[in-house]
């Protein structure tokens, strides 16, 4: 029983990569970029300098490694999932999942300080801030859109742009994020986020129903006719 034990925590421990990206996330969000050292690092991982670059090349590709597993990048990567894939013909479950992994990702401190870090550095470092909106935004936009462009095609929802339909979808959450995690001075109780999150989403999920369109037409219909002379 001890050994298993003993596998099973092993197996669960930090490998020396992810020690060194945790870490350099912390002291990049401290210190910022220019002011890390790499001798600073491998002091805080406890290993010699020298093994940092068994790992990594250098301090930017630590950065771009940060970039690749946090905000944007870890968003989409659940989008591919299995467990994702399987809401592809239920719009109102997968919409909820999304926000609320968003909610768990929010509230890790490793996002607040990734968040502090991309801020402060992407028009700092070469490559960065255009690695960052091209490979990540682009791709998260991109398999959302895939996701609203299924439900339209499948007749589970109403619209005639899905790309702008996702996109109307993600402000709506970053509005959250701000007003419940950003602009505070602390961030808002899970409950209270979670009440924002359910109201969005009821609004949202009605703007897309369907019926809706046809809904809209009439009521133009009618608005156009409203006012005009009765005919002789």
């Amino acid at each position: 029983m001890a050994v298993h034990t003993s596998s099973a925590a092993e197996a669960a421990a930090p490998t020396t990569r992810e020690r060194i990206l945790n870490e350099a996330l912390d002291l990049f969000a401290q210190s910022g970029y220019g002011g890390a050292s790499m001798r600073e690092l491998a002091r805080r991982v406890g290993i010699r300098e020298s093994s940092l670059y068994n790992h990594f090349s250098g301090k930017a590709a630590i950065l771009e490694a940060i970039v690749a597993e946090h905000g944007p990048a870890s968003s989409a990567s659940r989008l591919e999932e299995a467990r994702y894939k399987q809401l592809a013909r239920q719009p109102a479950a997968f919409c909820r999942q999304f926000a609320l992994d968003l909610v768990e990702q929010w509230s890790d401190p490793r996002e607040h300080r990734f968040q502090k870090v991309i801020t402060a550095e992407r028009n700092r470092v070469p490559g960065i801030r255009a690695k960052f909106a091209d490979r990540f935004y682009a791709r998260e936009q991109r398999l959302m859109t895939d996701y609203f462009r299924g439900f339209a095609l499948a007749g589970m929802i109403s619209t005639t742009d899905p790309r702008e339909t996702a996109r109307l979808f993600a402000a709506g959450l970053i509005y959250i994020r701000l007003e419940h995690y950003v602009m505070g001075a602390e961030p808002s109780p899970r409950p209270k986020v979670i009440e924002a999150i359910d109201r969005y989403l009821a609004f949202f999920l009605s703007l897309i129903a369907v019926g809706n369109e046809t809904d809209n037409k009439k009521r133009k219909t009618k608005g156009e006719n409203r006012g005009k002379a009765a005919p002789d």
